[in-house]
């Protein structure tokens, strides 16, 4: 039988050998290594800096400023943060963050040892493309105590870093720190501050596509930034979901959803759900005068006095008032132009994006550029890609820019930089932006709360406050403060003046002769007081300063807030000629709206700490303190009787369609229509339109206070006293009724009519068989011959 031969004996240690050596060096190392890096650890982690950071932690959070009722409308700070709790995160929202940077977090001590090998193994079969092992505590741990530098020394400081802080924390106070504290970009810490800053809503709300959208953001702020890049976002929400999906998290159904779901993000990232900018910055002041640099990362709130409903209507009059001025005054034409004639049709819609990136929207008003341009139709590009197709009506505005007889340089073409608007039936029009400004601003009364504030048409454009900052001619706005001092005087709404020609000397005017006109060129004669101030008559507003005095009216209109230097002792006074602000003309007509007294405007209720604690509050003076009476009580309400005239029969007759008996005030137009105002109240508010422009020019024939402002007033004061019942002034002691004669102008001396007056105004009895002089009897005409212009 044939023998095998025995194989050699050394051949089974031999492979051994190949197997076990190379197995011991790779065993010898990792113990080595395992060493070493246990010696690191002893010596380095006495070394690691203090877990104060996060056991204390004190964010920086930023200076917010809120309605009364609530509403955010400014925000202020390096860092927007809104701080959460870990109980008060959705768990959709948690479950999208592990997902997609930490699924194993409630499972591992800091590291993940499984993770760091499968992120080896990733990289070493993708050819060197590198896949991160971060977990969410070694990124607190890098955020809070190390820099970005990609190093083996600070890898491992990060490990040793993890390791403490699990030791020393919870794994939900872990998570909660790094919900608040990671950087998501567009300046926003924290996931609060990022559904707030790119969806406009809190976290709570936000729906599982958007969550997965901001859990895809703290890989890479700026590459995956739905703003900045939308389609690298979109990419990285994907993968998110599906890693969602993958893990159990969401079903199919919630996947398909969340993957088809529009996701609109706000441009805007300074935009409020409440357009109060104005009243915002205001606030920021304050608060900055107070506490400095603390302002901007000690989490104060400012709570303002406005509300949301009034300023939403101050808004939306204001800017529906101003473009109304600028479409009656015509289309001014194309803003710039494109070069688009080498564009090819592959690079158009880049070409398009870059052009329009220095180009400024307005709020609904929105920059686009012509690609295609018809006397029928004009396609636009709009920002992010849209094409926008406008006809019909849309054109109405802008049509003889489209015809080809209009100039080169304004001519609508493509190419040609243009402004879109959608009409109340939701269809494209052409616009422009305005290029003239205004002012409104609503208080109380009683006790001067801001119930609205809109400093200018936009600020974004114009941070320029023309409330508080804009010093501008008050024209016949001013009137009622002459007609005031002049019922001190002894005159009553009966008194009769000329309304006729008259000329002023240059040394009464205080530089040139001079010939007021009435702002409608017509002069009606003789008339009571009471017409002249409900018809604007500029003669006979010079006629009543003249007889009690310039210098007397100077001092007299210091109690109602209005600075002695900024109205000169000259009869020009008399039409409005100083210099005021909207903010002294709420104070000042405030006094005649209250019966007499004098209270300070405020916007800022209160300034509280970041756990509500009271820092600083308002204390108003209240109207009905006699120690705040600067108008005797029956000059308030003779006024306030002669203002509602102005409403019922006078210039501001087209606030009557508001249907309401309970409203007075005055127009005001300045010489040459520089400046339009209305000023105007009812006995719970008061509220102050004015229109013009910056570099004052002409607005246009009859752009009056009645054509211009009273809109822009009756906008707001619809929506503000809607529900609100009609209430009047109650007449104080010291008047009497008297009879005057119903026409001045003595053509029909039977006709009698009844008007209130100062009780003393009475003139003493007369001798027997004589007749008694009626308070309607005429002054004395103080000059000759007129002219000026203010309404």
């Amino acid at each position: 039988m044939a023998r095998f031969p025995t194989p050699p004996s050394h051949s089974l240690p031999t492979v051994l050998r190949w197997i076990l050596y190379p197995a011991m060096l790779i065993v010898g190392a990792v113990l080595i290594a395992a060493a070493l890096l246990g010696i690191i650890a002893i010596l380095a982690y006495p070394q690691l800096p203090s877990l104060d950071a996060l056991t204390d932690y004190q964010p920086k959070i930023p200076l917010r400023v809120y309605t009364s009722d609530g509403h955010l409308i400014g925000e202020f700070g390096e860092e927007r943060r809104a701080l959460v709790r870990i109980q008060d995160v959705p768990p959709l929202m948690k479950q999208a963050i592990l997902s997609a940077e930490d699924e194993r977090f409630y499972q591992h001590p800091g590291v993940d040892t499984l993770g760091v090998l499968r992120a080896a193994y990733a990289n070493f079969t993708s050819g060197g493309k590198r896949q991160g092992a971060s977990t969410i505590t070694m990124q607190v741990a890098r955020n809070f105590f190390l820099s970005s530098e990609k190093t083996l020394t600070r890898k491992v400081y990060e490990a040793l870093l993890a390791f403490k802080i699990e030791s020393n924390l919870s794994k939900d106070e872990i998570l909660q720190i790094y919900v608040n504290q990671i950087y998501l970009g567009q300046r926003a810490y924290g996931f609060a501050a990022a559904a707030q800053i790119y969806y406009g809503k809190p976290l709570k709300d936000v729906s599982l596509a958007e969550a997965a959208m901001l859990a895809g953001l703290p890989k890479a702020p700026s590459s995956y930034n739905p703003v900045a890049n939308p389609k690298r976002a979109k990419q990285r929400q994907h993968y998110v979901l599906r890693r969602m999906h993958d893990l159990g998290y969401i079903n199919d159904a919630q996947l398909a959803e969340a993957l088809k779901q529009a996701l609109t993000v706000k441009r805007d990232v300074n935009e409020f759900a409440v357009r109060a900018d104005h009243v915002a910055e205001m606030a920021r002041q304050m608060a900055y005068e107070r506490f400095q640099e603390e302002t901007y990362t000690r989490g104060l709130r400012v709570i303002t006095t406005i509300t949301r409903a009034d300023q939403e209507a101050a808004y939306a009059s204001l800017r529906r008032g101003v473009l109304d001025y600028d479409r009656r005054h015509g289309y001014r034409g194309a803003g710039g132009y494109v070069d688009l004639g080498q564009v090819g049709a592959g690079d158009l819609d880049e070409v398009l994006e870059e052009s329009l990136q220095d180009e400024v929207d307005s709020d609904d008003l929105l920059a686009a550029v012509v690609v295609e341009a018809g006397t029928k139709q004009v396609r636009a590009y709009r920002r992010g890609g849209e094409i926008v197709q406008i006809g019909g009506d849309g054109l109405k505005f802008a049509q003889k820019m489209l015809d080809d007889k209009a100039p080169a340089n304004k001519r609508i073409r493509r190419g040609a930089i243009i402004h879109v608007q959608k009409d109340e039936k939701g269809h494209w029009q052409i616009v422009q932006l305005p290029e003239v400004e205004a002012a409104f601003v609503a208080a109380s009364p009683l006790d001067g709360a801001i119930r609205a504030l809109v400093g200018g048409f936009d600020f974004s454009r114009n941070k320029f406050n023309h409330v508080t900052q804009a010093w501008r001619q008050p024209g016949s706005s001013f009137k009622p403060f002459i007609y005031s001092a002049a019922l001190e005087k002894g005159f009553t709404p009966a008194t009769v003046i000329p309304d006729e020609p008259l000329t002023v000397s240059a040394a009464e005017t205080g530089s040139q002769a001079w010939e007021p006109k009435n702002y409608d060129g017509k002069y009606e004669g003789p008339m009571p007081m009471r017409m002249g101030l409900a018809k604007s008559k500029n003669l006979v507003s010079v006629r009543i300063l003249k007889s009690i005095g310039t210098h007397y009216a100077q001092d007299y209109v210091t109690r109602f807030g209005y600075d002695a230097d900024k109205h000169p002792p000259y009869l020009t006074m008399a039409l409005g000629a100083g210099s005021v602000t909207p903010w002294q003309q709420l104070a000042a007509y405030s006094i005649f709206a209250n019966g007499g007294y004098r209270i300070q405007p405020y916007v800022v209720k209160h300034i509280l700490d970041d756990k509500g604690n009271v820092l600083a509050e308002a204390q108003p003076a209240v109207a009905g303190d006699e120690q705040l009476r600067v108008l005797d009580p029956r000059n308030a309400y003779l006024m306030d009787s002669m203002m509602h005239d102005v409403v019922r029969r006078g210039t501001a007759t087209r606030a009557l369609q508001l249907k309401r008996g309970d409203l007075a005030g005055k127009t005001g137009t300045t010489n040459d229509f520089i400046d339009a105002w209305f000023c105007g109240y009812q006995p719970t508010l008061v509220g102050i339109a004015w229109i013009g422009f910056d570099q004052p020019k002409k607005l246009g024939n009859g752009e009056t206070g009645g054509s211009a402002a009273l809109p822009i007033w009756m906008g707001y004061m619809e929506k503000a006293l809607k529900d609100v019942p009609e209430s009047y002034m109650e007449a104080p002691a010291g008047l009497i009724a008297v009879n005057v004669p119903a026409d001045p102008s003595g053509k029909n001396p039977s006709g009698k009519t009844t008007e209130l007056i100062y009780k003393e105004s009475l003139p003493p009895a007369p001798p027997e068989n004589e007749n008694p002089a009626t308070p309607g009897t005429a002054i004395p005409d103080p000059a000759g011959p007129v002219a000026g212009t203010s309404g």
